[in-house]
């Protein structure tokens, strides 16, 4: 089965209308991009590896997403726009439709690098049907969805993996 790793995007600077005015382009703070090491280099010693990394097009996701290759956890990422603040799960979903099945070791591992709430909303439909708020990712907290090998994914995935960051420290 198909296996979708939920990342959230690690620590980053606080919301500053002064200092970023733009809050796409906040960054990961310093304590925030070594604790995302500190947890891609136990997700790399736990002989994970993604066969697609998509990430928020949102400074602080695409760090993280770097930081993630870094770790050779996965291939160079790719920008999606689903992945933004609010972005649509259905995007996504065309996406995943259009993308090659088997990976490098069998089955596709995907990694997507986004936001709460719309990270714990998109498990919630892909496990349940619909969005309850009750799936909440930490700050570079990940959850792993297996995904059915065929037919509609919503409502029809599994929970396999619930991480919170400070499991993986």
């Amino acid at each position: 089965m198909p296996q979708l790793y939920l990342i959230r995007h690690g620590i980053a600077a606080d919301r500053s209308p002064q200092t970023y005015p733009d809050d796409s382009q906040r960054p990961l703070t310093d304590a925030g991009v070594k604790k995302t090491r500190k947890i891609a280099k136990r997700l790399a010693e736990l002989n994970l590896q993604f066969d697609y990394l998509l990430t928020s097009p949102l400074v602080r996701a695409q760090q993280t997403a770097e930081i993630l290759v870094n770790a050779k956890l996965s291939p160079k990422p790719e920008i999606s726009a689903a992945l933004a603040p609010a972005g649509e799960l259905q995007d996504w979903l065309n996406w995943y439709n259009a993308t090659p099945k088997t990976g490098k070791n069998g089955e596709v591992a995907i990694a997507v690098v986004g936001h709460q709430p719309d990270l714990g909303h998109w498990a919630e439909q892909l496990i349940w049907g619909e969005s309850r708020g009750q799936l909440i990712v930490k700050k570079a907290g990940v959850i792993g969805v297996e995904l059915p090998d065929d037919g509609d994914i919503i409502g029809q995935s599994q929970l396999f993996w619930l991480v919170p960051p400070r499991l993986l420290l």
